[in-house]
């Protein structure tokens, strides 16, 4: 308990310098590790362990079927329809009209931008690479797009953080805002689980859809503030 209670005090106590370092270094990886993913993906190097975790989350007597109770089951499929794309648009415009209400306009503009573009994004994307997906197994959920990258895993993290960081600006403590911000990370991975254990992707579709997603709601957030604080300093 005393270790996490100094790495608390060590985060919430960061220099706004370095903070903008951890910043623009946290983004730059979840770039590079979408860039390193879908290489290996291209060249086939991630065949292997994807086909290894794909299949250990499968009955071996029965394919068809994913390890765990019924129960388990029924929770993936609920799970997985948070990062779809009705949830998405419907999240996305209760929020804008939230916003709207309160009179934050460039927060509701970026929240929107950032939304419609990775979903654009995501489609030319998965033109793009063409993946198939896993064909190996029945599909416990309805599918019509390429494997690669995962849209619910990228969709689900832009979402979520995209709202995780509006709503932290009116949390009281940093600890309560770093807890939000965990739970969201936790909420969005949980998703991109449910699409593999649904047999519907494969492991490097939704990590490189995690790292994706986290890199562009970054990318937003970071310019939202550049041009919030100019607006401040306008007005």
């Amino acid at each position: 308990m005393k270790i996490w209670k100094q790495l608390l005090y060590w985060v919430t106590t960061f220099d706004a310098t370095l903070r903008v370092l951890l910043f623009l270094g946290t983004m730059c990886g979840a770039l590079l590790g979408f860039l390193e993913m879908a290489e290996e993906v291209e060249e086939g190097e991630t065949k292997a362990i994807d086909e290894k975790i794909f299949f250990l989350l499968r009955e071996e007597d029965d394919l068809s079927n994913p390890i765990g109770p019924l129960w388990f089951e029924e929770a993936a499929r609920d799970i997985t329809a948070l990062g779809s794309y009705t949830i998405v648009s419907l999240t996305t415009l209760f929020t804008l009209g939230l916003l709207l209400l309160l009179k934050k306009k460039i927060e509701a503009m970026f929240c929107f931008l950032s939304v419609v573009s990775g979903t654009g994004l995501i489609h030319f994307l998965k033109i793009g690479f063409d993946r198939p997906r896993p064909d190996a197994v029945s599909h416990l959920v309805n599918v019509s797009t390429a494997s690669f990258p995962s849209g619910h895993s990228t969709m689900a993290f832009v979402i979520f953080l995209s709202l995780t960081f509006l709503a932290t600006r009116s949390l009281p403590s940093k600890a309560t805002k770093i807890y939000v911000v965990l739970t969201s990370v936790f909420i969005a991975s949980m998703i991109g689980f449910s699409r593999v254990y649904l047999g519907v992707h494969w492991p490097s579709d939704v990590l490189a859809g995690m790292c994706l997603g986290f890199f562009w709601a970054l990318l937003w957030l970071g310019m939202e503030i550049i041009v919030f604080k100019k607006y401040l300093s306008r007005s």
